[in-house]
């Protein structure tokens, strides 16, 4: 049975991405530019923020990307990416606008984008990996069913400085947080 929803009088959901998001990808971008990380650029404007919707955030059949909206806004993305049809893999990721933080909703987002992949995605295994230094990101992976896996060491680097991670993987389809209600997101692009 669902719970109730996270955040007292509004109501999440889980949805594709249109290019009528650009604002506010412009907005959680300008609200946290350690988003650039994350992102891998820089989103300083509206006409870039669409940009990024075109390209890095639209459906393709190795690409899903899914929209946490909250009251019709969009505050961040879950991604299930380098989706590999052979193996039945792909890469989970997922980063929130620092309004939306604290309220479950990355856990429920990422146990919602699981589910589809899971299910009707046609996927047997997603994996996703976080920095060790991150707890918060790491909790997102527990709760969304993730189970941790082992350290990668000094895999990522943001600027001079490297990164271990801390990877997680998910093989079955029940979640332990409810997920968002999700939006169709059309037929698979496979």
């Amino acid at each position: 049975m669902p719970l109730p929803c996270c955040v007292p009088g509004r109501r999440p959901t889980h949805r594709p991405w249109t290019q009528a998001d650009a604002p506010s990808l412009h907005a959680a971008f300008a609200a946290d530019p350690s988003l650039e990380q994350q992102l891998g650029c820089r989103l300083d404007d509206v006409g870039q923020a669409a940009g990024y919707l075109e390209t890095a955030l639209a459906d393709s059949p190795q690409r899903r990307s899914f929209a946490v909206d909250m009251d019709g806004t969009a505050v961040g993305n879950i991604g299930i990416s380098a989706i590999d049809r052979r193996h039945q893999t792909a890469w989970v990721s997922y980063w929130l606008a620092p309004s939306a933080r604290g309220h479950s909703l990355a856990s429920r987002g990422v146990a919602a984008a699981a589910g589809w992949a899971l299910g009707d995605g046609g996927l047997f295994r997603l994996e996703l990996g976080h920095r060790t230094n991150n707890p918060a990101s790491c909790r997102v992976a527990l709760n969304a069913g993730f189970r941790p896996e082992g350290i990668e060491r000094s895999k990522l680097r943001y600027g001079r400085e490297r990164f271990d991670v801390e990877t997680h993987a998910r093989l079955d389809p029940v979640p332990k947080i409810s997920a968002l209600p999700l939006q169709s997101p059309g037929p698979s692009t496979s």
